[in-house]
């Protein structure tokens, strides 16, 4: 679609120069005042059909005045920006038709300015509801570099071969910025989201000093040629305004908003950007991508989460201390699972859940009754198959990153049955398996009576050669046990009532770095379920409960 960009208005003023009588000063130089103040603005998309604009919200405004050295707009909904040429292109998010208050000052010599004020009429139709009450809690959050996750700070290619959010050029180690005098300065920040009538400002403590990219040390007044922590002033509260992206990351892989800070705002690390996209936000957790400044063949990732730097488990290979629930189910509701937390998934899948698996799976096959979710494998026909059962996740209704799973729950017995407690990585329809990453809390086999996996599957591990480990549990269809796994950046462990039976050395090269999904259900025969008994009729898979810390 064509975009039209009309010229609204051409407006002047010829306001008195202000400052106060004084004996010549020659320090100063020349003082000069500037005249013949004039802004010429254009509103995105207006023409006669569309007198309020196209719904961008963006007006593009140009300031000239003689004698002028420089410029700054004050804008009526808090915001301001300095333009040494005068030009400010602003994007104006309050929803609707809204009309707003423009001062320009034109600065000159000695420190007098002249300013003129007016109001521009424009349309924004851009909204982003639930983005704001996660970002802002819905009056004031807490955001904080999230140092144990791998890539929290990264970089690649601004291409199309670096569209994913995933940094290919460099990507942080947990905790790598710390201990250093030069770089620690960057886990000091403390950013602050607060929403003010429908306007969403930003604060940012940087503990005296920020994090300068290499190419912009000079702002903060050092000659060094690596990146370097520098004394800095970040007081003030600055406006951050929502707008829609246009960046060539896939719509499927960002969330499609961008947030463009008032006065020179960011982000903690200073690559000379005030421009963010968001790609992903939940309650705890945001990965923005934004174009380095200066170099637009750059793109930066930062990962924030709202837990504070010194609780997410030390300065590198410590494992963090999940003990805060963020989800659970108890199954104390009699009837089909809560719909708000678990989705049944129906059928065969593709080839037996691409595992030659031979039942057909059923929502009426996992019921919640006597505050125990259960899901029942039988020997009956339907839609072509001679085995039932059931299978539930949480997918997009709990979707996490690093924590830790606790299950417990009794499983079925009888051979060919392979109940799985598991996790898959979200991303699973773009990072097609194994490239997703699965986590494995509890397979067992009844061809195995007693004996527990925990197993990972991800590239060059997948099927038969999962990385994987066992331990024999008496009486695991007689009685309940507690299965879980710890995850974190470094490691995943797993375990049988608190036992460890297997560990994995986690890195930001596995897939295990990103949002992940329960799902529960009961398999029959397959590539690893095995060849079913004759005799088989039905079995169940009891859960007490599921928790996730975090």
């Amino acid at each position: 679609m064509k975009t039209y960009i009309t010229k609204l208005g051409f407006l002047f003023a010829f306001v008195a120069v202000l400052w106060a009588c004084q004996e010549d000063d020659a320090t100063f130089g020349d003082i000069t005042a500037p005249t013949n103040l004039t802004v010429d603005y254009e509103i995105a998309g207006q023409d006669a059909e569309n007198p309020d604009g196209d719904g961008s919200g963006i007006v593009n405004f140009t300031a000239t005045a003689d004698n002028a050295i420089s410029y700054k707009y004050l804008f009526s909904d808090g915001s301001s920006t300095n333009s040494p040429s005068g030009i400010v292109s602003k994007r104006f998010t309050q929803n609707g038709v809204n009309t707003y208050t423009v001062t320009v000052l034109a600065n000159g010599t000695g420190g007098v300015t002249t300013s003129t004020s007016f109001e521009v009429t424009v349309l924004s139709n851009f909204s982003d509801d639930e983005g704001v009450q996660l970002l802002t809690g819905g009056t004031s959050k807490v955001w904080y570099w999230y140092a144990a996750a791998p890539g929290h700070l990264g970089v690649g290619p601004n291409d199309t071969s670096d569209n994913t959010g995933v940094p290919s050029y460099y990507a942080a180690a947990p905790f790598e910025k710390a201990g250093d005098p030069a770089s620690s300065c960057l886990y000091e920040n403390v950013l602050t989201f607060s929403l003010d009538n429908g306007i969403i400002k930003f604060t940012l403590d940087n503990g005296g000093n920020t994090f300068f990219n290499a190419s912009f040390n000079s702002v903060g007044g050092s000659t060094s040629t690596t990146d370097q922590c520098s004394p800095y002033d970040t007081s003030g509260q600055k406006v951050v305004s929502l707008g829609p992206s246009s960046s060539l990351v896939p719509d499927d892989q960002k969330r499609g908003t961008v947030m463009d800070f008032s006065d020179g705002g960011f982000m903690g690390y200073y690559i000379g950007t005030s421009t963010y996209e968001i790609l992903s936000i939940t309650e705890n957790e945001m990965h923005v991508r934004a174009v380095m400044g200066g170099n637009d063949a750059l793109a930066w990732y930062h990962i924030f989460t709202t837990t504070p730097v010194d609780e997410q488990g030390g300065t590198g290979g410590e494992e963090p201390d999940y003990d805060t629930l963020v989800w659970s189910d108890d199954f104390d509701t009699d009837g089909a699972p809560d719909a708000s937390k678990w989705t049944m998934e129906l059928g065969n899948g593709s080839n037996g859940w691409g595992n030659n698996e031979q039942q057909y799976y059923l929502s009426d096959n996992a019921v919640v009754e006597g505050g125990m979710l259960k899901i029942t494998a039988k020997a009956e026909n339907s839609n072509g198959f001679d085995y039932t059962s059931a299978r539930m996740k949480t997918e997009g209704k709990f979707d996490f990153t690093y924590g830790k799973v606790e299950i417990r729950a009794k499983l079925p017995t009888g051979g060919g049955t392979w109940p799985a407690l598991w996790m898959l990585g979200s991303d699973y329809a773009t990072n097609i398996w194994p490239g997703c990453g699965e986590i494995d809390i509890m397979e067992h086999v009844g061809n195995q009576q007693n004996t527990i996996h925990g197993t990972l599957h991800y590239p060059g591990n997948s099927g038969g050669n999962g990385n994987t480990g066992s331990t024999n549990v008496a009486g695991v269809s007689d009685e309940f046990h507690i299965y879980s796994v710890i995850w974190s950046p470094t490691k995943i462990r797993f375990f049988v009532d608190g036992n460890e039976f297997h560990s994995f050395t986690n890195s930001s090269e596995t897939p295990f770095n990103s949002d992940f999904f329960l799902i529960f259900n009961v398999a029959m025969g397959g590539n690893f379920g095995g060849e079913i008994d004759s005799s088989f009729t039905q079995s169940t898979m009891e859960v007490d409960y599921v928790k996730v810390y975090q």
